[in-house]
């Protein structure tokens, strides 16, 4: 049986990508922790600890990665999911079992989503679906005003097609604004209609990362965090609230030059999601208990 030649961390090297990991993610949850401090709210980047589960100091914790072992005094021996050896300190492979399905499932998630052209064509209008025909106090930002007001938004989302392709950001939309949507997303059919254009499925890079945690490197997942902080912010510049008091000037995608200007970004960010994707999958193709595995003499009880 062929093995995947074991990387080894020297404890000098581990000890400074677990600092420069801290560092970094300090600099990017800080705002976030002192808003939470003094009960303030943030709707760009607050987003990505409501929306999602991982916490700020969840993020914060170093992993190596599936396959490389820790020499020397590493904290990872007395952390769940982590073996100690006769080499070393590594995640332990009973975990490719024990989360085989969640592993395949995401799997075939990404690599079904690779698979397809990018559309551009949605121009953010999941964010205007989610307030179509509210009134004061049903809206889900209500701290920050419509740009339009109620009658301008519902009048942009009556005059456009609407085809959102993403489970999560569909089950927002209000009950008036889903039988306008061209396609009825469900969780069932992810991996049939998920497609590497849409803001959130590349957002998503990251929960599908931190989920497989501690088995990717938490480089990897610090980078899809930072992409998602970003895609966030194009997201919220193209809804239908006024967030210019926070420094975001909108992207008027109810206009021929805002579309543009939507498509352009949208599409570079589609990029950087497609290398991040591609850096994912692979590290899910290393993983595998025929080419990698550490036999219950190796483990030291």
């Amino acid at each position: 049986m062929p093995t995947l030649e074991r990387v080894y961390v020297g404890e000098r090297d581990w000890q400074a990508r677990m600092a420069e990991h801290e560092r970094r993610v300090d600099e990017l949850v800080g705002g976030h922790l002192r808003r939470r401090q003094t009960g303030e709210a943030h709707p760009v980047e607050d987003f990505l600890f409501t929306y999602y589960s991982h916490r700020p100091s969840q993020l914060r914790r170093w992993h190596p990665g599936f396959g490389r072992i820790l020499t020397g005094d590493a904290p990872h021996a007395s952390w769940r999911g982590y073996v100690r050896t006769s080499d070393g300190i590594t995640v332990d492979p009973g975990l490719l079992t024990r989360r085989a399905a969640s592993i395949t499932w995401v799997r075939d998630l990404l690599a079904a989503t690779a698979s397809r052209p990018a559309y551009a064509g949605c121009f953010g209008l999941h964010e205007w679906a989610m307030v179509y025909r509210t009134r004061p106090g049903e809206v889900r930002h209500e701290s920050w005003p419509l740009r339009l007001g109620h009658d301008g938004t519902d009048a942009v989302v009556e005059s456009h097609k609407i085809r959102c392709s993403h489970f999560d950001a569909f089950r927002f939309f209000t009950e008036p604004a889903r039988p306008r949507n061209a396609v009825t997303p469900t969780r069932e059919r992810q991996p049939q209609l998920e497609q590497p254009g849409c803001l959130h499925a590349n957002m998503d890079l990251y929960k599908h990362s931190y989920k497989l945690t501690p088995l990717v490197p938490s480089e990897l997942v610090a980078d899809a965090f930072t992409l998602a902080r970003e895609i966030r912010e194009l997201d919220m510049r193209a809804s239908p609230y006024d967030l210019r008091d926070l420094g975001y000037e909108p992207i008027r995608i109810e206009t021929r030059e805002g579309k543009a200007a939507y498509v352009d970004a949208q599409l570079a960010f589609a990029e950087r999601a497609a290398a991040l994707r591609t850096r994912l999958l692979a590290e899910i193709d290393s993983w595998s208990e025929q080419t990698w595995h550490v036999s219950a003499h190796h483990v030291a009880h």
